[in-house]
């Protein structure tokens, strides 16, 4: 597990912030409400992994819960 110093980006880092969007709202386009959470769950886990930092993810969570 890799752990950093690093600490939540909080400004944008899209490049196309609406395009990404309309990407997450299109994967969602006709899934019933709990195929709509599990494709959640699976799209923050493989995010999570992309991230790798134990740390920065607790960082993360707890900036999400505010």
């Amino acid at each position: 597990m890799k752990q950093t110093q690093a600490t939540p980006k909080l400004e944008n880092q899209f490049s196309d912030p609406d395009g990404f969007y309309e990407a997450l709202l299109d994967a969602h386009e006709g899934l019933s409400a709990d195929a709509s959470v599990a494709l959640n769950a699976r799209l923050i886990l493989i995010l999570a992994n992309q991230i790798g930092d134990q740390t920065l993810l607790a960082q993360c969570l707890a900036l999400a819960k505010k």
